[in-house]
Formats: C-alpha cells, structure tokens, sequence
C-alpha cells in the first residue's frame, strides 16, 4: 500500500519522501491556523454563532485540503478567504441587509457558477491566455505581498498616514519575537537545516510562551455545534436579481485569487511541465469550487486557496500529501483549537517574510531589456502587494486579499 501510494503521489518524480511532505504539511498548516479564530470573530459580526463557524471553517479547510491532495494531488491548501469574509460580514451582511443566510446562498452559487466555468473551460483558457514571463511576475508579486503581510504582521511595517506604511516601534515585544525568529530561521537555512521554517515558528512560539507574549483563552468547540449554520443557506433569497451583483464580486474575486495563487505556488514548486503548463489543471480548479459549495452549505464564506501553501513548498511539499496533511491537522483543530491559539501571529510572521523573500528569486527570469515584456512585469510586480490607507484593508489589485 505504501508503494502505491507513493507512486500515485508520483513521489519520486518529485523527489520527495513522506518525512519532508508531512513536515511541509505541519509547516502550512502552522502560518494559516490563524483562520481558525480570525474567521469565525468576522463572521460573528453578521450574527452566526462562533461555535458553528468556528467547526464549520475546520471542516470545510479539511474538505478542500483532501480534495486539492489527493485528487488534484498538488500542495496547496484551502480554507475560507480573508478579505472575502469582511465582504461577506461588513458589505453585504451588514453593509446591504442582507442576511446571512442570503449571502450564503450567494457563495453557493458563485461556487456553482465557479465549477460550470471551469467544466466549460472557461478558467483553464484564462490560465493558458497569462503570458510566461507573467508566471514570474506573479510569483514575484506575491513574494513581495507575503513578505509585506509578514513584516506588517511583526509590527515591522505599520501604517503611516503620510506615506502608507512606516517602520513600525522595535521596542514593542511582539515585534522584537518576530525579528528574533526571522534570524532563527534565516540561521538555520543558512546551515541548511531540514525544517527550518518550522523549527523557527515552534522556537518563537516557545520564546512567546517564556516572556508572557501568549494571549488565549481556551474554549471548547464541538462538531455538533455546525447545526446552527449547516445547510441554513437561502437560496430563494439569493437568485433574486438584486442579488446578482454579491455573486459576480465573490465569484471574481475567487477566480483570480486563485489563479494568482496557483500561478506563484506552482512556479516556485516547479510543477510547471516542459511545456509549461499545469498538469491536472481541471482537477485543481474543481477542488476548489467544490470547496466554496461545501463550505457554504456548512456555514462560512467562500474557501479559496491559500498563498500561505507556499511555506510548506520552501520547506520541501511537492505532492498531494502536504494537502492532506494540513486537511488532517484542521479536523484536529476542531477538538484541539484551543491550543492552536498557543502559537501568535508574531511568531509566524517571519515565516512568511522568509517565504515571501525566496519567492522574489524569480525575477531573473524576466527579460528587463525587452519593454513589451518588462512593462507588464513590473506593473504586475508593483500592483499585487498594494497596500490602501486603511487599518486592515490590504488589497492585492482591486479584489480583497486573505488578511
């Protein structure tokens, strides 16, 4: 069983090994668990219970991590999408009245709408139709806007009203635990240390825990609360043409943050074939608009994927059983989330920032000297990581970001 296994996730023409795929998978897990708490605090605000979109993010993570892994078989994991949950809360829920049944009526169909374009062909024409020097630009984008979410979220980079951003107080402890865990794990991948990157999360995490830097407080979840919003959708509610215009934002949205997504995380997995082109493209695009129905119709907003998933790519994940592995981890979060709680966003944050910096590598592939060429590139480049004036709205082009 554990040679067919191996090679239906086609392990050694990855050259990978269950050691390194279920520590990349740990390693992704550990830089997106924050969607456990941040996810169900957002959606409270529409009136859901906490307890039911807290079981129903876990759940519907795990579906589509099982789906990417081990039917697309590629590294990357899902879950609900920031950004696409603020929309979801404070532009339709509370923004237009909606109520959130209606809105969830709106994922779903989005997500149908999601998996017929991707039937028709549709989403995969738009994938061949992105120029190749475009796939470095968007890796490198995306680098730049990890790299940007990790040192805003060390308090590195704060917001300034006069130019954007600004360097943030290097005398607050948070962000002193988030530059010594950027030198950890800069360290140890200096000396080539297998599982660097989770090492140097887990080690700023303990660090946190001696100096008092640990803020949670524990709570019970349990499976059986996801009745309160599972299959509460209203879809009467939702096919009325007013509504009409929430569907294309959430359906747009999740196309190209998606695509963006498996454009960078592919480039830097190199899972790209000879002809550059992305095998078992439609299995990965059907994941994930299955994904967005599943989690609609258990309770929370649409389930994109996640840029995070490029963590465990630096730290070795090559096939599916990364995917799986995080899907594993999230429904033990269910029963465990709690502890999840224990590692702070602070000590993750270098994680990212060190993700985001070996993803920029791939400028070197775009020829700076040809401007059809380099023109496009650099806007493509400059627009992904865009920060706007406010506090917390990040935005990557004009569609709402997972942050």
């Amino acid at each position: 069983m554990k040679r067919r296994l191996e090679r239906y996730f086609e392990f050694a023409e990855l050259k990978t090994n269950w050691r390194t795929e279920i520590l990349a998978g740990v390693t992704t897990f550990v830089t997106m668990a924050y969607i456990i708490f941040v996810n169900p605090s957002i959606l409270h605000e529409t009136g859901m219970p906490i307890a039911a979109v807290t079981a129903a993010t876990c759940l519907c993570s795990a579906v589509g991590c099982f789906l990417m892994g081990a039917f697309a078989r590629y590294p990357i994991a899902l879950a609900p999408g920031m950004g696409l949950n603020a929309y979801f809360t404070y532009s339709v829920v509370k923004g237009m009245g909606v109520p959130w049944e209606t809105a969830l009526g709106a994922v779903f169909i989005s997500g149908v709408a999601f998996l017929i374009l991707t039937l028709v062909g549709v989403r995969q024409m738009i994938v061949a139709a992105i120029p190749l020097e475009l796939y470095a630009a968007v890796a490198v984008g995306i680098g730049f806007f990890i790299a940007f979410i990790g040192l805003r979220n060390a308090g590195i980079v704060v917001a300034n009203p006069a130019t954007l951003v600004g360097i943030g107080d290097f005398r607050n402890p948070n962000t002193l635990l988030s530059v010594f865990g950027l030198l950890l794990i800069s360290a140890l991948l200096a000396w080539n240390v297998r599982g660097a990157i989770l090492i140097g999360v887990l080690g700023s995490a303990g660090a946190a825990a001696v100096f008092g830097l640990v803020h949670w407080q524990p709570q019970v979840y349990s499976f059986s609360s996801i009745t309160a919003t599972a299959f509460k959708l209203n879809l009467g509610a939702a096919l009325k043409i007013g509504i009409l215009e929430i569907v294309f934002v959430f359906l747009f949205v999740d196309l190209f943050d998606n695509i963006g997504t498996l454009l960078a995380v592919g480039k830097k997995a190199r899972l790209f074939n000879e002809a550059r082109q992305i095998p078992r493209i439609n299995r990965i695009l059907l994941a994930d608009a299955t994904s967005t129905m599943v989690g609609s119709l258990a309770g929370t907003s649409t389930v994109v994927s996640y840029i995070e998933s490029a963590a465990g790519v630096v730290a070795g994940g090559r096939s599916g059983v990364t995917a799986i592995v995080v899907g594993l981890l999230f429904l033990m979060a269910l029963f465990v989330a709690p502890m999840v709680g224990v590692v702070p966003g602070a000590a993750t944050a270098p994680a990212l920032i060190v993700v985001g910096s070996m993803m920029i590598s791939h400028v070197s592939e775009i020829d700076w000297a040809d401007p059809p060429i380099a023109i496009p590139a650099f806007l493509t480049i400059a627009a992904i990581p865009r920060p706007t004036a406010s506090r917390t709205d990040w935005r990557w082009g004009s569609s709402p970001t997972r942050f």
